[in-house]
């Protein structure tokens, strides 16, 4: 798993809620209204505050998960109520500063691997709230899972001080006067507790969101985070809010299946949301400045046509090589199945259409490979998704063969997929940990030497 999909698993960057247990103070009675707590319940929900400090099969908000990030793995960490594991010694003021600002409890920051940015636009009333519900509705867990020990310069916690005067804007969410109601609620929802920015933004080298490029898209580990602007090609512009609420609340839509960190963050969080909440978001996000991608030539849901291409399969012998197997083999042997001979999927859309569908349409091919090697299988509204991976039983040139068929045959033609891209996206995506910590390194040498050169000339003016 790659490290933003570690962002994504917190709907997760970068997404570690870092609470840690030092620093413990003298605990405010947190409020006991079951209202005010079942409303924290909810906002935890939105929040998606589950995704990064569960570790699977492992006891709710007990931490223990180890997200991938550039600079190695951070270990989500206990969030339950818990006065020895968790943050049951947090005060409300402390919580607060963990949750808006990225600073625990015995005042070291966390790292940016924690959506704080986002959160920062919260509320103080939905903070209180979220505080009533970890400290009284959620059951403790007297576990503390390992600490997060990254390499130098990054062990640094203090470093983040840089950071956060950089790239973080405490200023809470300001509605705006000009939108109605429920525009404003769906920009606090997206702009806060969801942030879908965190994931759906691309990053700079110092791995903050470019704000230029707002919802523009982004990298999530192996997976690609599609452009959700209201570009009528590139983003969601050309979607009904009807398409855009049912897709948040399903993962599915004729032209649309979730999988990967979206799937986890619908299955997590938006199928729980009330349907005021999700229109209000839709609403928002149609209204967001369009950002047009490079080479997209039409909207990415209407590519391709059912295709069956029988001359290339039947009658004919397959190779002994089975990485010689061409598009239409594979895709009779693995795929037609289910989505039938000519990929327009079965009638009560459980099995949807390949053509004019976002998965063939994008030029970006990374989803497609994705869900070739890791399959689908998710429950959301009452029934199931299941499709099966293929990583143990497809070689990476054949995952690009029949990536390649696909987008051929059924989307966009342009889109293209290499065996060496499959290989890196099996092993998780870009490794760049490498570059990141060496250039964090260089920059720490660079800032020696210009001190030191900065003593050495106060020392030579002082004698002259």
């Amino acid at each position: 798993m790659g490290w933003i999909q570690a962002v994504k698993r917190c709907v997760g960057g970068l997404m570690v809620l870092g609470l840690a247990w030092g620093g413990a103070g003298v605990v405010g009675a947190a409020p006991a209204d079951p209202e005010l707590i079942q409303r924290g319940e909810y906002l935890a929900r939105v929040g998606d505050c589950v995704a990064c400090h569960t570790a699977p099969g492992g006891p709710v908000f007990a931490g223990g998960l180890e997200l991938p990030t550039p600079v190695g793995n951070i270990v989500a960490t206990n969030i339950t109520p818990s006065k020895t594991a968790g943050i049951g010694n947090y005060t409300l003021e402390q919580f607060d500063a963990a949750v808006r600002r990225g600073i625990r409890a015995d005042g070291k920051p966390l790292y940016p691997a924690m959506p704080y940015p986002s959160y920062a636009k919260v509320t103080d009333e939905d903070i209180e709230a979220m505080y009533a519900y970890f400290m009284n509705a959620v059951e403790p867990v007297e576990t503390r899972p390992p600490q997060t020990k990254l390499p130098f310069p990054f062990n640094i916690r203090y470093s983040m001080k840089l950071w956060n005067a950089l790239f973080l804007d405490e200023t809470p969410f300001q509605p705006d006067p000009s939108q109605g109601e429920e525009w404003n609620r769906g920009a606090y929802l997206v702009q806060g507790l969801t942030h879908c920015s965190t994931c759906h933004s691309p990053r700079n080298f110092l791995m903050a969101e470019d704000s230029s490029r707002d919802l523009a898209g982004g990298e999530v580990g192996p997976w690609h985070a599609p452009n959700i602007t209201s570009d009528p090609v590139s983003g969601v512009g050309s979607w009904s809010l009807e398409e855009i609420v049912a897709y948040m609340k399903q993962g599915s839509i004729p032209k649309s299946q979730a999988a990967g960190p979206m799937a986890e963050a619908i299955d997590h969080s938006f199928q729980y949301m009330t349907d005021a909440d999700l229109r209000a978001m839709a609403v928002y996000l149609k209204s967001v400045p369009p950002i047009a991608e490079d080479g997209v030539k039409k909207p990415v849901d209407s590519w391709g046509r059912a295709h069956a291409d029988f001359a290339s399969v039947r009658g004919k012998p397959w190779p002994e090589n089975p990485d010689e197997l061409n598009g239409p083999q594979l895709f009779d042997a693995y795929c037609a199945a289910c989505h039938q001979a000519s990929g327009q999927g079965t009638f009560d859309r459980q099995m949807p259409a390949l053509y004019q569908n976002t998965a063939t349409g994008r030029l970006q091919t990374n989803n497609l490979v994705m869900v070739i090697l890791e399959g689908i299988h998710r429950v959301s509204q009452g029934y199931e998704v299941r499709m099966p991976g293929f990583a143990h039983e497809l070689s990476d040139q054949q995952i690009a063969t029949l990536s390649n068929y696909l987008m051929q045959a059924y989307g966009n033609p342009d889109g293209q997929t290499s065996a060496e891209q499959v290989a890196n996206l099996r092993q998780g995506g870009p490794v760049s940990s490498s570059n990141l910590i060496l250039l964090a390194r260089a920059g720490m040498v660079v800032g020696l030497l210009v001190v030191l050169a900065l003593v050495v000339w106060l020392v030579r003016r002082r004698r002259s």
